[in-house]
């Protein structure tokens, strides 16, 4: 009986793993397929219809329904009026648009090639009394990254487009290099804002392999290389030049600054620190306290907004990964919030 019980179980354990390396296999060739044809979609939504759509729903849902059919036959007269009306806009005047941009960004400001293209193509279509709205959310990451992430934003300013950077949670470091590239910055009130200077920080683990008499060869051709490094003998002469190559970009980042926002006293500022959004308004870090959502629906009384996005083809494998990932992330969510919330339990 019990070589029976281990043969199964063996039996068992043996399928599993031929299961699991045929799906490993058709996930290796549906990637392989997928990535033949990586072009990405523009999408773009109008905000307007979207509000628009919603205040119904909610004034159907608020009402008796013997009331609703009056109300659908009042907006049905509503949408004649309207496109009338902007018909003879369109004659008269072009109407003005506000196009909304996303950036979400990592340490590696990831999210610039797509953002590039987005600016690309609204730069060709857009009008002299249109606006861009960039919602930016970033702590900031490598300098170079965030240095192209900025550049982008200037292309707005450059092609003569007004420019409105919203700013609902962070944009620190690397993120308000881009924000003070734009013609105007809204922040939220409790927005992070800020934090215009530069860190770095190299583990050296030298001693540690000394200890156990373990070499180290380093080979340069040029005095400076190297600087420091995470396994060899750092110099104190190594320790000046990489302070020195710091100052250097903590100075062109004040410089950057500076040139978009001359009404700041950008020495004051410039050490690295944050502040939030209703502080932030009095040391002249942005122009006015306010959330993204709310300027939207104020620019939708007079303009139509909308947004603009390159996504990527929605495959099963990028479904399933995001799948995942939304499983991994509201896992942690719960986890920090329950870790938050027993703070506040009784014992």
């Amino acid at each position: 009986m019990g070589e029976w019980i281990t043969e199964l179980g063996t039996f068992l354990l043996q399928t599993v793993v031929v299961v699991a390396l045929i799906g490993i296999g058709i996930m290796i060739v549906m990637r392989a397929k997928e990535g033949a044809d990586q072009s990405l979609t523009l999408r773009i939504d109008t905000l307007n219809d979207q509000r628009r759509y919603r205040r119904r729903r909610l004034k159907m849902a608020a009402i008796a329904p013997s009331q609703r059919k009056k109300l659908l036959k009042a907006f049905r007269r509503d949408d004649k009026t309207r496109e009338k009306s902007t018909s003879k806009k369109s004659e008269d005047s072009p109407e003005s648009r506000v196009w909304v941009l996303d950036f979400h960004g990592d340490i590696k400001a990831s999210a610039t090639e797509h953002f590039a293209e987005e600016i690309s193509a609204i730069i060709e279509v857009a009008e002299a009394n249109d606006e861009v709205v960039v919602r930016l959310e970033s702590g900031g990451g490598l300098v170079h990254a965030y240095g192209l992430a900025a550049a982008q934003v200037d292309r707005l300013r450059e092609a003569g487009l007004t420019t409105t950077v919203c700013i609902d949670k962070v944009a620190a470091s690397g993120g308000y290099l881009m924000a003070c590239s734009a013609t105007h910055i809204k922040a939220a009130p409790f927005a992070v804002i800020g934090s215009i200077g530069v860190v770095a920080q190299v583990p050296n683990i030298h001693r540690l392999l000394k200890r156990h008499d373990i070499d180290v060869e380093l080979l340069t051709a040029g005095k400076y290389k190297r600087t420091l490094t995470v396994l060899g003998e750092n110099t104190d002469e190594g320790r000046e030049k990489f302070i020195d190559d710091l100052e250097n970009t903590h100075r062109l980042f004040k410089a950057h600054v500076a040139e978009r926002r001359p009404e700041m006293d950008i020495e004051r500022l410039a050490t690295g620190e944050i502040w939030y959004g209703s502080e932030a308004l009095a040391c002249k870090l942005i122009d006015s306290v306010q959330t993204s959502e709310a300027y939207l629906v104020e620019r939708m009384q007079k303009a139509n907004v909308l947004h603009v996005a390159l996504e990527p083809p929605q495959t099963i494998s990028r479904k399933l990964g995001m799948a995942v990932s939304y499983g991994i992330e509201h896992a942690g969510t719960k986890a920090l919030s329950v870790l938050e919330a027993s703070r506040w339990y009784k014992q």
